[in-house]
């Protein structure tokens, strides 16, 4: 849509234009919306059945909302995503700071320029992306920087004193009439500013030094706040959050499928690596499966939470290992391994805020024992669970047993180095190396190819170390696999090179 050609009050008002306040004009496009069944909030997923609807539910009701919820679930984005429930153009009068409504202005500045030209008023027309202020709150934030201060140059070019309304220097919030303002981390800023905001919410005053003017600014408010922050760093003043008509609590994924809806969408891969690397759908889920099990662990502070972005970056670090490796040796094309998960540490250490008892551990082996446990989780969605296989004594059981061929092969003191950069083909050989590993595959999985087929052969050796049938070890440049028992009694490593033991994951 183009800019509309009317350029001055005079034929803003025979056009019929009815000024509307950005609450009943959200209110108004948001119906127009749900009548026709399209969506309101696009790329948000996961919300549609929880979130969603009581923010439609706030928004028809004209409220100022509150997101209540830990890191990374969408608070903010959602808050941007109003932007598309404003009308695609408002007219202002021309060099209005605060966006004055040429038929309902505000300001001094607005007020004068009407006097002296009448109905020959210039206006300007801005788009909705121009409607949206955004501020981080930080204990530094001050009053000016929301609301204004007296400015003494411009004091001085207008030759003005400073008991003219004219010298103030307006802050983010009132440059937002007629428009969005969000405050992420509310808790965050000073008590005294909050008050003030409350005052604006409350009053419509817009206090300023010595200045009290009277000023209905036209601002939907949204704020953003943490439960941790209650706690830890401040807290929302009481009547400011009962001025918050709406609180809304938002949450994380609640299942494997949305999660990987949410990070397919998110993360940032090329053209270039997708064409050269393939993920199958089983590492996509273990990635996923990192950050549910990064939720419930007892290691990881719950209050801080665990942000959809670890399972993002481990997504995005994953691809760059299997290209590194790609890149090492030369080949055109590849798939990610289990191996290369090695290469999501740095994602996950980055992401996770730790309880002392975690701390103890060290964030790298709390990063392992988590992707061990994803391992586990994921693996009898596959294969049969070999903790109900070990609870079995009898000889049947035993001999129903499918993974025995597997670990009487490591039993003879057979083991196998899987090298984190060695080319597919040699990995795929390697992997044929181990007795019946090909063939419980096969049983399982009949149509897969040979790279697929492979795949899971390298699954299956994580999982039966992760269920504790044969030992891990993840050396700098390899990981080993050996039987359980020989481990244990030879437990030694080369010169120079840290070694972790699965059985420490355990």
């Amino acid at each position: 849509m183009s800019i509309p050609k009317i350029k001055t009050l005079g034929e803003l008002k025979k056009s019929g234009y009815q000024p509307k306040s950005v609450k009943d004009e959200i209110r108004k496009n948001l119906i127009c919306k749900l009548q026709k069944q399209e969506s309101t909030f696009n790329g948000i997923i996961g919300y549609e059945e929880t979130v969603i609807p009581d923010v439609e539910r706030a928004l028809l009701s004209r409220h100022n909302i509150l997101f209540l919820g830990l890191r990374g679930q969408a608070k903010t984005r959602m808050a941007r995503q109003m932007i598309e429930l404003l009308d695609e153009y408002v007219p202002v009068i021309e060099g209005s700071e605060i966006n004055d409504d040429p038929l309902n202005p505000i300001s001094r500045h607005a007020k004068d320029i009407l006097a002296e030209h009448g109905d020959a008023t210039p206006i300007q027309w801005i788009h909705r992306t121009e409607r949206y202020g955004e501020k981080l709150a930080t204990p530094d934030v001050s009053v000016a920087d929301l609301i204004g201060d007296i400015d003494p140059i411009k004091a001085a070019n207008l030759r003005l004193n400073f008991a003219d309304e004219r010298v103030i220097h307006y802050g983010i919030i009132p440059r937002s009439n007629r428009g969005i303002f969000v405050i992420n981390e509310i808790p965050d800023l000073q008590a005294r500013i909050q008050v003030a905001l409350f005052n604006i919410l409350e009053e419509g005053d817009v206090q300023i030094r010595g200045f009290k003017l009277r000023m209905p600014l036209d601002i939907l408010f949204v704020f953003t706040a943490n439960p941790e922050d209650y706690t830890n760093r401040g807290s929302i003043v009481t009547p400011l959050k009962d001025r918050i008509e709406s609180q809304i609590l938002t949450h994380y994924p609640k299942t494997i499928e949305t999660a990987l809806t949410i990070t397919e969408q998110e993360a940032d891969i090329l053209h270039e690596q997708k064409s050269k690397v393939q993920m199958s759908d089983l590492l996509k889920r273990l990635i996923e499966q990192i950050s549910f099990e990064a939720r419930a662990s007892e290691l990881v502070d719950k209050k801080s939470g665990v942000s959809a972005r670890l399972s993002i970056s481990a997504f995005e670090n994953a691809i760059s290992s299997a290209e590194r490796r790609l890149l090492i040796n030369k080949e055109n094309s590849t798939q990610v391994w289990i191996s290369d998960m090695i290469g999501l540490i740095p994602s996950i250490t980055g992401k996770i805020e730790l309880v002392y008892e975690g701390e103890q551990e060290g964030p790298y082996q709390v990063a392992m024992n988590l992707l061990d446990k994803a391992i586990r989780t994921q693996f009898i969605q596959y294969f049969p669970n070999p903790e109900t296989l070990k609870k079995k004594r009898n000889q049947q059981a035993a001999e129903e047993n499918p993974y025995r061929s597997i670990s009487s092969w490591f039993d003879k003191g057979n083991s196998l180095n899987l090298l984190f950069h060695t080319r597919d083909e040699d990995k795929i050989q390697q992997l044929y190396k181990v007795d019946g590993l090909h063939a419980l595959v096969k049983k399982y999985f009949k149509q897969a190819n040979e790279k697929e087929a492979a795949l899971l052969m390298e699954f299956v050796l994580h999982g039966l170390a992760a269920f504790s049938m044969i030992s891990k070890k993840i050396l700098e440049s390899r990981i080993e696999f050996k039987d359980l028992m020989g481990s244990m009694l030879g437990n030694t490593t080369s010169y120079g090179e840290e070694e972790f033991d699965n059985d420490d994951f355990n």
